[in-house]
């Protein structure tokens, strides 16, 4: 049996006693995801999962009897994951949608995390600086900040406790010694709540659509010790290079190609000394603040330690 096959006769066997769907049905839209679109196998279960949910109008946990992994929120690491967090109320911003009830920021002994409670979930108020036990919120990444959303299965539990919340940023002096591929002019999914990188075209999630630009650099901040992964949002880029978006296009619109950008802006960067400083998700550090020190160095040597990682 083929691997979609056995995940379609997974998918069917959870769902059967709570919908009229067939063996066959289940199959089918996985291989539409899997075959047309070229989602991974993994996100065209749960995008599939999510479907018969809300068909059916059920909790996650009357099909899969709750489980899940109850995480730090420094340790979110991968999107797309179910997960309970015990996390604080750090701060409430102003939503800028109809669609977003509440967003804000959470925060435990690790760190902080983003958070967005979607109006449609019609969950109760969280309040700030109240603790809570989240269960079934699911987890997101938008330039390599990771956040949680909370959605009508999510269950909202006060705690009578107080957290306190740890600083997770850092702060590295070194120089910058490579820009990564998938730097420079990039294309993001413009679907509501899909922030992601489009590869040829095509989102993972949403197939082929017409992208909205933005800018971003991964590069590797090299102190003398090790290697730093960081990541550049547009805002950070345009101050680090000079380039603004606008500029960006223009540039590659004259050359007819979007690399031209990435290789004006690792002209004008490689073999600088900056300081930069934020908070870790996963292997990057994410650039809120960065001063460029002193002068230009020699970073041969240290490009090809970067480049071996």
């Amino acid at each position: 049996m083929t691997d979609l096959g056995t995940q379609a006769e997974e998918l069917h066997e959870q769902f059967s006693d709570h919908l009229d769907v067939s063996l066959e049905d289940v199959e089918g839209r996985l291989r539409t995801l899997v075959e047309d679109y070229q989602v991974p196998v993994d996100e065209a279960r749960r995008s599939v999962q999510s479907h018969y949910l809300d068909e059916a109008d059920l909790d996650r946990d009357e099909v899969y009897g709750g489980g899940n992994e109850s995480m730090q929120v420094a340790d979110v690491d991968e999107p797309e994951q179910w997960i309970d967090v015990t996390a604080k109320v750090v701060d409430l911003w102003d939503a800028r949608s109809d669609a977003v009830a509440q967003v804000g920021l959470l925060g435990d002994e690790s760190g902080t995390i983003k958070f967005t409670k979607w109006s449609k979930s019609d969950l109760p108020e969280l309040e700030e600086d109240k603790v809570y036990r989240l269960r079934n919120v699911v987890t997101d990444e938008y330039q390599g900040r990771y956040s949680v959303k909370l959605n009508r299965t999510t269950t909202i539990e006060e705690l009578d406790e107080d957290i306190e919340v740890g600083d997770d940023d850092v702060e590295v002096e070194g120089a910058l010694v490579d820009v990564q591929s998938g730097s420079g002019l990039i294309k993001r999914c413009p679907e509501e709540d899909c922030t992601r990188v489009l590869q040829n075209g095509r989102c993972s999630e949403h197939g082929e659509v017409d992208g909205e630009f933005d800018l971003r650099i991964k590069g590797v901040l090299d102190d003398g010790r090790e290697v730093h992964e960081t990541l550049f949002d547009r805002e950070a880029t345009e101050r680090l290079t000079g380039i603004t978006l606008e500029e960006a296009k223009d540039m590659a619109m004259d050359a007819l190609d979007t690399t031209v950008v990435a290789d004006e802006m690792r002209s004008k960067t490689v073999g600088r000394y900056y300081r930069v400083a934020g908070p870790t998700m996963g292997r990057y550090l994410l650039v809120d603040e960065l001063e460029e020190l002193s002068g230009p160095v020699d970073a041969e040597e240290t490009l090809i330690k970067a480049r071996s990682m």
